[in-house]
């Protein structure tokens, strides 16, 4: 028996800075009306916020004739968002480590580090026409007493 979507959302913006506040503010109420915890919301949020501002920067160089898709899927307790932008993508492998002392002062892939350190899975897909998608997985398992996110 295959899982059934119990709850799904979809938001396209403009590549504005100031509409990354609403889709995380949309995201948070979806999640907090599905049970996810406080501290779930917190650090999904933030792993979320940047893979917006990846795509708004990165993706699709600021450019507000291009937009941004973002998509919630709640299934049995896992959720997935994909973010996605309009612009000629990346190599994910080619982003500098930030922990390296070398790149201690530099600005780029902490964003990527940060989603990877917040969620259970990051992955990226790219279109043929273009564009990147970043795909967020997180299990909004109930919270145990004395566990902790990371």
């Amino acid at each position: 028996m295959n899982p059934t979507v119990e709850r799904q959302l979809h938001l396209t913006i403009g590549s504005r800075f100031e509409n990354i506040e609403l889709v995380q503010m949309t995201i948070d109420e979806t999640l907090r009306e599905s049970g996810a915890s406080e501290e779930q919301r917190h650090w999904i949020g933030l792993a979320l916020r940047e893979a917006v501002a990846n795509a708004i920067k990165h993706g699709n160089r600021q450019d507000p004739s291009r937009q941004v898709e973002v998509e919630l899927a709640l299934t049995g307790g896992d959720m997935e968002i994909r973010v996605s932008d309009e612009g000629p993508g990346f190599d994910p492998e080619a982003v500098k480590d930030p922990l390296a002392p070398e790149n201690k002062f530099r600005g780029d892939g902490r964003g990527i580090f940060y989603m990877k350190k917040f969620m259970d899975e990051v992955r990226y897909a790219f279109r043929p026409s273009g564009g990147t998608i970043v795909v967020l997985r997180k299990r909004l398992a109930p919270d145990a007493p004395g566990t902790q996110e990371r």
